[in-house]
């Protein structure tokens, strides 16, 4: 079969699309013919040695799969034909993939299957960040960092979803247009975005800020919280990991709190379908809806993660397999 694989930690012009042998399922696990494989941040750090997982090159890339089962493990109420998406460690940008039963999938026929690539991470990051860590409720005001792009249109589309108002920032027209197709009510530019952000509530502020960008940002997300507020840290697309004055958080009785969805959901089996079933009556109903801002062949990988690399992507990068 073909597989985007690692060969070197020089970025994502080093990666090589090569053929390998299939895997093979082991006790637990589903073999998924993949038809769509999502691409997100944590695999341009991948392929620079730069993310908390490190496997020694060769090794493959990817997590987020919609596709089609071959063979399932019995009791794990997936059978053969179903369509599914799913979440790995490694392993998705291939023609056929490996995957824990539990973290399998059901995809509803109406969510095609590029659009179901882009659920399981950004989706269930959302929700996690949202829910769990955020304690978001309906009414509140929330505002999303890099609202175009992958993590960024999840998060609107799920919060506006749970009675939210949202505000979007972006760093230019044709971003704002992603973010409000996404759902958000304002969007504004990241150059000043704390004083527009201050006029759009009123002085009031905002009750969370999702931040999957960090760098220079961040101390201005704080400045944005209402008393009480949580800044809920998600990511550092913007490469520089910022740090915390702690008396910030003292004077105006805010919270940091770290958003680490895998590292949560994988110590508790079954997590995962748990959140799938929360978000999947908002998934059936087009209020999830995950923006595809653009697709690439499976030879193209490279192309794929050079667009997320260098911030040009809006909404989710996929690779289309078959």
């Amino acid at each position: 079969m073909r597989a985007v694989q690692v060969v070197g930690l020089d970025g994502p012009a080093a990666v090589e699309v090569r053929d390998v042998p299939e895997p093979v399922a082991g006790p637990g696990q589903v073999l998924v013919d993949v038809h769509a494989a999502g691409v997100s941040f944590p695999d341009v750090l991948l392929t620079r040695g730069r993310y908390q997982l490190r496997p020694d090159p060769p090794f493959t890339l990817g997590s987020e799969v919609a596709g089609v089962v071959r063979t399932a493990p019995a009791g794990s109420g997936l059978r053969p034909g179903d369509r599914v998406a799913a979440f790995c460690l490694l392993g998705a940008f291939a023609e056929v993939v490996t995957v824990p039963a539990d973290h399998v999938l059901p995809l509803p026929d109406a969510v095609g299957f590029a659009a179901g690539a882009g659920l399981p991470l950004n989706y269930l990051t959302a929700h996690f960040a949202l829910l769990v860590r955020g304690h978001l409720r309906a009414g509140q005001t929330v505002l999303v960092q890099g609202a175009a792009g992958g993590v960024g249109t999840a998060a609107t589309q799920l919060a506006v979803a749970l009675g939210a108002r949202v505000i979007g920032v972006v760093s230019g027209p044709e971003k704002a247009a992603v973010a409000r197709a996404a759902g958000a009510h304002e969007t504004v530019p990241a150059d000043g975005f704390k004083d527009a952000v201050r006029e759009l509530t009123g002085g009031a502020g905002v009750d969370l800020v999702v931040d999957p960008v960090g760098g220079d940002r961040f101390t201005d997300s704080l400045r944005c919280l209402a008393p009480e507020g949580r800044l809920l840290v998600v990511g550092f697309t913007g490469g520089e990991i910022p740090t915390v004055r702690v008396n910030r958080l003292l004077l105006n009785n805010v919270d940091v709190v770290g958003v680490g969805w895998g590292a949560y959901a994988f110590a508790r089996p079954g997590y995962l379908g748990r959140q799938w079933a929360e978000i999947l009556p908002h998934v059936r109903s087009g209020a999830l809806d995950p923006l595809v801002g653009a697709t690439f062949p499976l030879a193209d990988a490279a192309a794929a993660l050079a667009v997320i690399d260098e911030r040009r992507g809006t909404g989710k990068v996929v690779l289309q397999v078959r």
